[in-house]
């Protein structure tokens, strides 16, 4: 069997020796003739199509394309010629964090925010009044929702009964420190979704990571947390904090985080009481082509036992500015190839989630287009503030416009529509009625979002 771990050109995946390879007993005219006919996937048949056969060094240019092109035929045939997009805000909370991930130059070491800190501190914590306001403002412009993922504060409980625990507690392990030690008290995590719950707004937080950081020093379920979340205004949960579900992986550039198996556990109690999901992968640092495939076997699996998710959404690594770069673990990111190949695949391989989301955050708008054609049909959201891509050295902007979206989405033969947060509402646009804005949100009268 060969040996198809070179990733792309400048990712030195092969100073790794992991115990999951590339290495298959199948071949790719075999992968690619089930692909084709709608049969259901394994791992194998999923990397043969991810590599474009482990028989072959590199990524064979022409497997790719066909490899696409039935990627783009399965999108057609599930979801038409509908590209969807939303219109949110991100309203991320915190940066301070303690988890040392080593793809993320988003957090800052939270003793910079301690009130003895003299030195300047480049990052932000907001007050549940401050998020309040900000949401406030917002929903005037017509935003449907927000969506908030933010730093693990070593402040920040679940709510008032935790708090009260964590300051009782005699355990020096559960990253607590009391607010009044801190220049901004975050308040809980319960006050936080209150005060982003501005009147009919879709409130899209709380990973499993943060959910995981809401139960600290306790032993309550994620389904009790979940539970008072929804109580406290969250509408559905995010399955970002997944980076690469295979443990191997997960002990190189996220050592910190919560296993795989626990990242599992809170998406079914999120599932559980009731709230819609989403689930991500970021790929294109360490790993190589078969934990993206165990990756989306564990995502489907989870999908056939809870049926919440909503969307899938591929994140190709941002490497800049980030500790696997500083420190020599990785020279790149992704290549053009496999970000294709990972939407592809994506859609052939995950025949139970419908939608396959384009990043233009991550792609830029013109390979996010040409995702489009590669099996995605989601082109995000109108973002408004962007910071976790943008501190790793990500220079693809931070807004979008509605007519933007009409004119990039029309202009590629393809239909816009806006729509909800899990998707049950959706409003087509006829590009030839002008002006261009929402008319989803609790405030939206169509009028243009961004100018």
């Amino acid at each position: 069997m060969a040996d198809a771990s070179r990733g792309g050109p400048n990712v030195p995946r092969e100073r790794y020796d992991w115990e999951l390879r590339p290495e298959t007993g199948q071949s790719f005219e075999n992968a690619l003739t089930k692909a084709r006919s709608g049969d259901r996937l394994t791992v194998d048949d999923g990397i043969e199509l991810l590599t474009t056969g482990t028989d072959t060094p590199g990524i064979d240019r022409e497997r790719k394309e066909l490899v696409l092109e039935a990627a783009d035929r399965r999108r057609a045939e599930v979801v038409g010629d509908e590209v969807t997009f939303v219109a949110n805000l991100n309203n991320n909370v915190t940066t301070a964090c303690n988890t040392g991930c080593l793809f993320c130059n988003f957090k800052d070491r939270s003793d910079q925010f301690l009130t003895e800190n003299e030195a300047d501190n480049p990052g932000f914590t907001k007050t549940p009044a401050e998020s309040r306001e900000i949401v406030a403002d917002a929903i005037e412009t017509g935003i449907y929702e927000v969506t908030s993922v933010s730093g693990l504060h070593p402040a920040l409980a679940l709510d008032e009964e935790h708090r009260e625990l964590l300051e009782t507690s005699d355990r020096g392990d559960l990253n607590y420190k009391s607010p009044a030690r801190y220049e901004t008290d975050p308040g809980t995590y319960c006050e936080q979704m209150r005060a982003m719950s501005v009147e009919d707004i879709h409130l899209h937080s709380m990973t499993p990571e943060e959910a995981y950081h809401a139960r600290r020093g306790t032993d309550w379920s994620y389904e009790t947390v979940y539970g008072r979340l929804a109580a406290a205004g969250l509408d559905s949960a995010p399955g970002t904090a997944a980076e690469i579900l295979v443990d191997e992986v997960r002990e190189v550039i996220c050592p910190g985080k919560i296993r795989s198996d626990e990242w599992v556990e809170a998406m079914e109690a999120a599932a559980a009481v009731g709230l819609p999901t989403t689930a991500t992968i970021m790929y294109g640092h360490v790993e190589n082509e078969a934990h993206r495939i165990h990756h989306l076997d564990t995502i489907r699996d989870l999908q056939e036992r809870t049926g919440a998710i909503t969307e899938f959404v591929p994140l190709s690594f941002v490497h800049h500015d980030t500790p696997l770069h500083d420190r020599g673990m990785v020279d790149g990111g992704a290549s053009r190839d496999e970000d294709e190949l990972m939407i592809a695949v994506s859609r052939l391989f995950l025949d139970n989630i419908e939608h396959i989301q384009s990043s233009w955050v991550k792609y830029g708008d013109e390979q996010g287009l040409k995702m489009l054609s590669c099996g995605a049909d989601d082109f995000m959201g109108t973002i408004l503030s962007e910071e976790i891509t943008k501190r790793a050295g990500g220079t693809f902007g931070e807004a979008r416009s509605f007519e933007e979206y009409v004119e990039m989405i029309s202009a590629i033969g393809r239909t816009p529509v806006e729509r909800s947060t899990d998707y049950e509402q959706r409003r087509r646009i006829d590009p030839e009625e002008p002006p261009f804005g929402p008319r989803l949100g609790p405030r939206a009268d169509g009028s243009p979002l961004v100018e």
